[in-house]
């Protein structure tokens, strides 16, 4: 997913906050289901976020143009681990390990093979 860093998104020295690549990669893996003509949330059924670890690694600035990159890293039943990037042009910005936890009903669940299938095949 492309995103271009707005104004909202940056301190009064036009750097992002800390907290906004969170929310970019986290529109990233959104966009994975809606690229497909999905949602990421199902009535009772959705994502939510167990761990994560991040590393900011260079700050993006106003006005950059940034690419996120989501891999899947490893597949259980009811979880997935990500790794996320955040790159301008080929420079890394910041690198993201997380681990989101299926739920149905408020409770761990299998992931339905539909959804497992559009982070295997991204």
């Amino acid at each position: 997913m492309q995103i271009r860093v707005y104004y909202e998104d940056t301190d009064t020295g036009g750097v992002v906050y800390h907290s906004n690549y969170l929310n970019f990669c986290e529109r990233a893996r959104s966009e994975i289901f809606f690229q497909k003509g999905l949602s990421p949330h199902r009535e009772n059924e959705f994502f939510v976020v167990k761990s994560l670890s991040a590393e900011y690694v260079k700050p993006a600035i106003f006005g950059d143009f940034l690419e996120i990159k989501t891999i899947l890293i490893e597949v259980k039943s009811a979880s997935l681990v990500l790794n996320q990037q955040i790159f301008r042009n080929d420079t890394l910005l910041f690198d993201m390990n997380i681990k989101v936890a299926y739920l149905k009903n408020q409770k761990p669940s299998k992931i339905p093979k539909d959804i497992l299938e559009l982070f295997t095949l991204n």
